[in-house]
Order: C-alpha cells, then structure tokens, then sequence
C-alpha cells in the first residue's frame, strides 16, 4: 500500500510540475455543466404539476332570506351562478320565485314562460364545461320544463334542481370532491340585480 501511495504521488506531482506546452498534450475530459444565471432572473410563477385542472371552488357559508353567504363572508342578495371558482351574477325573471302559501312543489309552468336560452347562455360558452349543474330554484323545489332540461343535456351538462339550501351544500360536496361542478342559486326572496347604463 505504501509503494501505490509513492508511485502515485510523483506522477501526480509530476503532471501538475510540468510547464503549459506539455499539459495540452494530455488527454483532458470537458465535463458539460449549465451556464449560472444571474441573480436578477428569477422565475415569475411556480407550476404545481400535480395539481387538478379544475379550481379552487366559491363555498357557500349559509343561506337565508338576507342572502346567499360565502364562507370569505361575501353575501349576494339576488340569483348568482358559481362557475370556475367565480361568482357571476345572474340576471333571470322577477329575480326568482315567489314562494306561494299553497303546500307542495310549484306546479305553476307559467312561471317559466319568461325563461329562455339567453338566461343559460354562460353554460354554452363556458370551456371546459361542468359535468354537474347544481340549480337552487329558491326556498323550494320547483318543477322545471322538460325544454330546460333538453338543453342542458345538449350542452352535455348534467342538471340536479333542488331548493337553494340543499343545492348550495350539494354544491360545497362535489366541489370539496373536486368534480367539476356549477351552481344556478335563485334567492329565496327574490330580487333583481340593478341594471346600470354602459355596463
């Protein structure tokens, strides 16, 4: 071991001893290695590649006659449709429903007369689309027209109606569940969101 260690040791020195001329002639092995970046590059956004395609959802807190209550404590008073993690108000007839004192579910198709297209237009220009609409017809379940649920299945939209209580926390379930679902929400007072000039 001690002959390897001196045998070793004068060719090294040997090597590194001789002048400039003669090290070219060696055989030298360029190790490939990224050039280092300056400090003011930094990069601007980080991407989470095992995150879902599908955002993070709008949570209902509550809902009463004041409102629908989000869990940030943002109230909306009036329809609203929850969509890719945004909130969007939503302009439908007479804002709603009036619930009747007559018992049972609201068998009064004339209510829908005014509902067209136009009012589930957002649905058909949205990309990707939800798998699930979750509609909250207000403080009770109404019976909706087969028209409605036609065109939903059109657009390769699946619609579960119910009233807006039992729709919000359906809602909060499939989206905890990361399912790419959406919420229509009548009020249960109805109300009419304000129109203004050039908006």
């Amino acid at each position: 071991m001690t002959i390897v260690k001196t045998a070793f040791r004068p060719r090294f020195l040997n090597i590194l001893g001789q002048p400039r001329a003669c090290q070219s002639s060696l055989s030298i092995r360029r190790v490939h290695a990224s050039p280092i970046r300056s400090t003011n590059h930094r990069p601007t956004s980080l991407t989470n590649i095992l995150a879902s395609e599908v955002p993070p959802p709008v949570q209902v807190a509550s809902v009463s006659t004041a409102g629908i209550k989000l869990t940030d404590g943002l109230v909306f008073c009036g329809p609203v449709v929850f969509l890719e993690g945004k909130v969007f108000m939503w302009d439908v007839p007479d804002g709603g429903f009036i619930t009747g004192s007559s018992p049972g579910m609201g068998t009064d198709a004339k209510k829908w007369d005014a509902w067209t297209k136009e009012h589930w237009w957002i649905f058909e220009v949205v990309v990707p689309k939800p798998e699930i609409l979750v509609f909250g017809t207000g403080a009770r379940m109404e019976f909706i027209p087969p028209r409605i649920r036609s065109y939903t299945r059109e657009l390769g939209i699946q619609l579960e109606v119910m009233d807006t209580k039992n729709a919000s926390s359906t809602y909060n379930l499939l989206a905890e569940e990361g399912r790419r679902v959406a919420a229509a929400l009548l009020p249960l007072l109805p109300k009419v969101w304000e129109k203004k000039q050039g908006y």
